[in-house]
């Protein structure tokens, strides 16, 4: 009989796939490593295992101790099944930006789930990075694994994923794409082919938002390049410890709205349902095509599997909502079909102006339609609202109609992008668009810019 003693004997040894239809403009082969195959669905229960190993060889971790780590949701999937088949705790840290399936599948793996804001610097008390460290410093008998910094991430790789790469392509190998977060896949595999080949060139996929390519170009952390993103799993606003810069040879930057689209393009065209990571590693390539020649062979490494993402990079919803859907627009009414089933916030003329002023505040709006008698008879704009308050604050009280603007212009739902463009280029703040016969919306010169963008 062939069997395994346990689902940890499962990591690795992870199918290599041509990418076809995606990568048709590549004169290059492109390979990717699909890590989705380990039971944990990602490549992190490579390093995961690794870690818990060397640290219960060291001493490190003891017997019926509490694993903590900060994590984005795989590594903590790969640290909570070694800790089901070891017997340790488990206790997982993430930023509120990683998809709810993945803090769902931790707590169903046994893990104890916190859940810590985005938005913070590294070194703020609030941050996944500080809470971490401050439950390892509380919590009797445990380890805080550190994936960012411990040695045993690279390791992994070093020692299982670079050779299997090597050996899938025979040595053919000329370049190795993956996505940088931790640093340890890129370093450690970059590590072991470059020992094999140096020629071999190590291209890490960053985000905008994270500090890795201008540091790697210029030696410079540059703390206006750290911003919030929403690509998961890579870029960082700190120097990792694993992220060894000396093997990489390039970095290239992949936005959120396209490694959106090129994740689900994955799926679609390639029938590989991975994650978002890998959207950011596909699209890093076609940006980079042209360094490539038809006698090359990529090999791209995909992290996760895509159902971590079905609440969100896979959910048509939530892909519009951050303007990510590709759909064509192409006249007035698609522009509006984002917002099309909430109601018009409008005003009458005789709604006082501090009246007004509350409820753009209250819907985050920048003008606002004033409605008689079903017809349109005026404006009121933030600028304009400012140029006449600023000096006269008193006329808050007064009604709308008193310092009202002139209306904004409406149009036919069919009128086209072009001509919106035009109108917008009269200094107009707003278009209303007419639309089913009688109802009506507003675009703003935000809804028309991404509608272009």
């Amino acid at each position: 009989m062939k069997y395994y003693k346990n689902i940890l004997e499962t990591i690795g040894n992870t199918p290599l796939v041509r990418i076809n239809e995606v990568c048709k403009d590549v004169d290059a082969l492109v390979l990717a490593k699909i890590e989705t195959t380990n039971p944990g669905n990602s490549v992190k229960d490579r390093m995961a295992l690794q870690m818990i190993e060397d640290a219960e060889a060291d001493g490190r971790l003891k017997p019926g101790g509490t694993l903590i780590e900060g994590t984005s949701g795989n590594t903590g999937m790969g640290l909570a099944l070694a800790c089901i088949i070891k017997g340790y705790k488990l206790v997982c840290v993430l930023s509120d930006k990683q998809s709810k399936e993945k803090m769902d599948i931790l707590r169903a793996v046994g893990a104890e789930v916190h859940v810590c804001p985005t938005n913070v610097a590294a070194d703020d008390p609030r941050s996944y990075y500080s809470v971490s460290k401050r439950l390892a410093e509380e919590t009797p008998n445990s380890w805080y694994v550190n994936q960012y910094d411990n040695p045993s991430n690279a390791k992994a790789h070093y020692l299982s994923t670079g050779p299997e790469i090597w050996e899938q392509t025979e040595g053919k190998i000329t370049h190795f794409v993956v996505g940088v977060g931790t640093g340890g896949t890129i370093s450690g595999v970059g590590k072991y082919l470059k020992e094999k080949n140096p020629n071999i060139k190590m291209w890490g996929i960053d985000t905008y938002g994270s500090v890795f390519k201008k540091y790697h170009e210029t030696g410079i952390f540059d703390e206006n390049e750290i911003y919030p993103y929403i690509t998961e799993g890579i870029g960082e606003d700190i120097l990792p410890k694993n992220v060894d810069f000396s093997v990489i040879d390039k970095f290239e930057k992949v936005t959120d709205k396209d490694a959106a689209i090129y994740q689900r393009k994955l799926a679609k065209e390639e029938g590989i349902f991975v994650g978002n990571s890998a959207g950011s590693a596909i699209k890093g390539i076609l940006q980079l095509k042209e360094q490539l020649t038809k006698d090359d062979v990529v090999v791209v490494l995909f992290h996760d599997h895509g159902s971590r993402y079905v609440g969100k990079m896979f959910n048509d919803d939530w892909m519009r909502e951050r303007g990510f859907l590709e759909e064509e627009k192409t006249c007035a009414v698609d522009l509006i079909k984002d917002h099309q089933g909430k109601h018009l916030v409008s005003v009458s003329g005789d709604t006082p102006v501090s009246q007004a002023m509350i409820l753009m505040k209250q819907y985050g709006i920048s003008q606002i339609p004033v409605i008689s008698d079903n017809e349109f008879v005026g404006a009121l704009t933030d600028n304009h609202l400012f140029a006449q308050l600023i000096d006269k604050p008193e006329l808050k009280e007064l009604p709308v109609k008193t310092i009202m603007e002139k209306p904004f212009p409406i149009v036919e739902e069919n009128v086209c992008l072009e001509d919106l463009s035009k109108i917008f280029k009269q200094d107009v703040a707003a278009i209303i668009v007419k639309y089913n016969e009688n109802k009506h919306h507003i675009i703003t010169k935000q809804d028309l810019i991404n509608a272009i963008a």
